[in-house]
């Protein structure tokens, strides 16, 4: 389709929560992570002749004007959530993409600072956009690998390809096993009867100025001192006295046990994993706050059957696995213990597995 054949398109791409295996991605780990049913929209207006993206979000204030053949610098746009679009634009023309110019609008379900990938899904979505309308045809993986490319520009904050990968590969109805060596993915369904529960810690989440990247630093010197490519190759024993890659270690056993206790159906085993992930996350790794650590308990104080924090910590969420029959009920009183702690109008809904990122229907 010719650039002034253009009139209205859609994009979208899914925020998601991680059931287990945070921090193992940049170690060529296991994650076990689930798009949700809430997502990143763009709606795309197009122009023939423009030279200028004008980009405007529902949810933030501001307006943002980028130059179409990616010359504009991420880091110089204001107001910060515009450094997206501009990252998106600047990965798109660098593989190859000639934009359109005209007016690109943003609107989000997925709460920003929760930790459940509001800003990889509107990376994803901006991305999604700018190869459909740069007449690119990008696989998957590739895909991934761009929307990463396009957040890196955007916030100068190393990551790796887990929320990515998980907003394009989604199955509904079912979780999925990523293996970040090798970039595949098996979706594992999730019984009918279990559900999830997010509950927002009252703490936002950011990871630029956070700790993430010292962290993440650490483990790759861990690594790289036992000689290794990447602590997945690591023995536990090996790790033994090193709290940060212990963590790695001990994480990917418990996704792989996870996701065979949903393929054997031993669901009595799920809780335990996720409970024994969060006390790894706040021990040993050290991203957990006492406002996750709060909601955690309250969670399982009301019935849930395991919870943790979901994605890098430092604020956010946290998820519980729960009976899906009992998740309005338990998410009621989990919020109305938060207000009685003093955290205001308390973020708290139930989830359930999202489609895969793509064309947006009307």
């Amino acid at each position: 389709m010719a650039a002034d054949d253009l009139t209205v398109r859609r994009w979208r791409a899914p925020g998601r929560i991680n059931v287990i295996g945070d921090h193992t991605d940049y170690q060529d780990g296991f994650c076990l992570p689930m798009a949700i049913d809430r997502e990143c929209r763009v709606t795309v207006r197009s122009t023939a002749g423009t030279p200028t993206i004008t980009a405007t979000s529902a949810q933030e204030p501001g307006t943002v004007v980028v130059a179409t053949d990616g010359s504009t610098d991420p880091t110089t746009v204001e107001p910060a959530w515009g450094r997206f679009v501009a990252g998106a634009v600047a990965a798109g023309t660098a593989r190859g993409a000639t934009l359109p110019g005209g007016t690109w609008t943003i609107t989000s379900s997925v709460p920003a600072g929760s930790g459940l990938s509001s800003s990889s899904a509107l990376s994803v979505a901006l991305v999604l956009a700018a190869v459909g309308l740069g007449g690119l045809h990008l696989d998957p993986v590739a895909l991934a690998r761009l929307a990463l490319d396009a957040e890196i520009r955007a916030t100068g904050v190393p990551g790796g390809l887990l929320d990515q990968m998980t907003a394009l590969h989604a199955v509904p109805g079912h979780l999925l096993l990523l293996d970040c060596r090798t970039l595949t993915v098996e979706p594992v369904p999730l019984p009918r009867s279990l559900g999830f529960v997010v509950v927002h810690s009252g703490r936002a989440r950011t990871l630029a100025g956070s700790g993430y990247a010292e962290r993440r630093a650490a483990v790759e010197a861990a690594a790289a001192a036992l000689g290794l490519p990447a602590l997945r190759d690591a023995t536990p024993d090996q790790v033994a006295h090193d709290p940060r890659a212990r963590h790695v270690v001990s994480e990917n056993a418990r996704v792989l046990a996870f996701a065979d206790a949903l393929r054997t159906g031993r669901t009595d085993a799920l809780g335990p994993l996720m409970l024994a992930s969060h006390a790894s996350l706040r021990d040993d790794y050290g991203v957990s706050t006492p406002e996750l650590d709060r909601a955690v308990d309250r969670l399982m104080a009301h019935g849930a059957l395991g919870a943790r924090l979901t994605g890098a910590g430092f604020g956010g969420c946290v998820v519980g696995l729960v009976q899906r029959n009992h998740a309005d009920d338990i998410v009621a009183k989990v919020a109305r213990d938060l207000v009685a702690a003093g955290v205001t109008d308390p973020l708290a809904f139930a989830v359930r597995p999202g489609a895969a990122a793509g064309v947006a229907p009307d």
